[in-house]
């Protein structure tokens, strides 16, 4: 095991690192920017140091100032969390070239899944199903051409990154050409890269996500499915597990399709594989994030696995203690993102001092966040200030939890999406289960 961690990282998840290195005896190293330089978390790591202005490529995306950082402050391994240079391939490279283990990914595997065209590819390699569309990256007049033949509507995609940006969706040629500007500009300006791709566009989708772990020694296993379908603007609000809609059955298949991508990709530590759900429940392959997930309690608090603790484990060496048969699904985890913005103002953002805050907490609450009373929300980074989860016996009772949650949570005077988030959770389509990925802007 190591015995010591630099967090490349700031906010909730550089907070939920720490902890978890604490518990399994590690001394964790946090980094922060002056913007996070009162950041209370930072109290509890054993080492922080600052890496730079408030610019994020000033600091949380600036590799050499990390680099330096974890070689001064003597550090084994580094780990990314999620966002800023979770999934960059040449910061998984670098450590690796300066002796510092990743925790994560081999660059290989990162650069390989990385791609969306060369994922889609291994996927019909392995017989997990795919939407149809283009087999390598596509110019405008391929596109439209493409587009004709597969019928409309289409989704365009970019090839590189992902958190929605580069995706378009087109009705027609003159959409088509129109959007495909867009969303290429888009994924140049996202990731460097401005290829993209066509799929068929799957009508009212759920999107649903399989947690996978796996070890050095071709181990590999599941910790069941996440449905991440309430969404805006293709950024997730609100996650859940177990998937309302499958059967066990549909479950296992899911489940075991995500499983062989990720041994025909030689894969080692945390991926989410992502699917969309259509009408009839067939599934089809989206991406696989190459990191661990925003969404990872929810996961957590079903199957009582601590996903951080098992990364850390596996980077360390430590083969998977645990069989298939060893993980189990009991209950219902739902996750609300709660982030300062102002759902009345298109929710723009809304950074500011919190003046007044008041936890939820009682049976089945769980909340990750790293702000208090009196902590300044800043305006550089993203804006999610809190997650709040809620587990019970039964999705019914979940929803009655984190409704009662929501309504104690006080985040004052900043704007938050706690008002959102009821909204969704009590909509009687929502307790039906009946959503997709375009209920939010349908019905809010």
């Amino acid at each position: 095991m190591f015995s010591r961690i630099l967090i490349a990282n700031r906010g909730e998840i550089s907070l939920r690192i720490i902890r978890a290195c604490h518990e399994l005896g590690v001394e964790a190293v946090a980094v922060y920017s002056e913007a996070d330089r009162d950041a209370a978390y930072l109290q509890l790591a054993d080492d922080a140091v600052c890496i730079g202005p408030a610019n994020a490529a000033e600091s949380y995306l600036n590799i050499p100032r990390i680099i330096s950082a974890a070689e001064v402050m003597d550090v084994e391994a580094i780990h990314p969390g999620y966002g800023f240079l979770a999934e960059n391939v040449e910061f998984a490279r670098i450590c690796r070239d300066c002796g510092l283990t990743f925790i994560g990914p081999p660059a290989e595997a990162m650069e390989l899944l990385g791609n969306k065209v060369r994922a889609r590819e291994l996927a019909n390699k392995v017989e997990v199903p795919t939407a149809a569309g283009s087999e390598s990256a596509v110019e405008e007049e391929q596109a439209v051409k493409l587009a004709n033949k597969l019928g409309y509507p289409v989704m365009i995609k970019a090839a590189a990154g992902g958190g929605g940006r580069g995706m378009r969706v087109a009705h027609n040629d003159q959409s088509l050409r129109s959007a495909f500007a867009a969303a290429k500009a888009e994924a140049e300006a996202a990731f460097g890269n401005g290829s993209l791709y066509l799929e068929k566009y799957v009508v009212e989708p759920r999107h649903v996500e399989v947690q996978i772990m796996a070890d050095n020694e071709g181990n590999a296993v599941h910790f069941f499915e996440r449905d991440c379908s309430i969404q805006r603007r293709h950024q997730k609000m609100i996650e859940e597990s177990p998937c309302p809609v499958l059967d066990e059955r549909d479950r296992e298949k899911l489940c075991e399709a995500a499983l062989r991508l990720i041994k025909e990709a030689n894969y080692v530590n945390a991926a989410t594989v992502e699917f969309l759900l259509d009408k009839d429940k067939k599934f089809y392959f989206i991406e696989v994030n190459t990191r661990i997930q925003v969404e990872h309690p929810v996961t957590e608090m079903v199957t009582g696995h601590d996903l951080i603790k098992l990364q850390i484990k596996i980077a360390a060496g430590e083969k998977l203690e645990l069989s298939q048969r060893d993980i189990k699904h009991t209950g219902c985890a739902i996750e609300c993102r709660i982030n300062a913005e102002d759902p009345k103002n298109n929710f723009a953002p809304s950074p500011g001092t919190i003046t007044r805050y008041i936890q939820p907490g009682g049976p089945g609450v769980r909340v990750d966040t790293h702000v208090y009373q009196g902590y300044t929300v800043p305006p550089n980074y993203d804006s999610m200030v809190c997650k709040l989860l809620a587990y019970q016996d039964s999705r019914a009772e979940a929803i009655n939890t984190m409704k009662r949650a929501l309504g104690e949570f006080v985040i004052e005077p900043i704007k938050t999406t706690i008002p959102a988030c009821l909204d969704i959770i009590s909509h009687n389509l929502f307790a039906k289960g009946k959503v997709d990925t375009s209920f939010v802007e349908r019905h809010f």
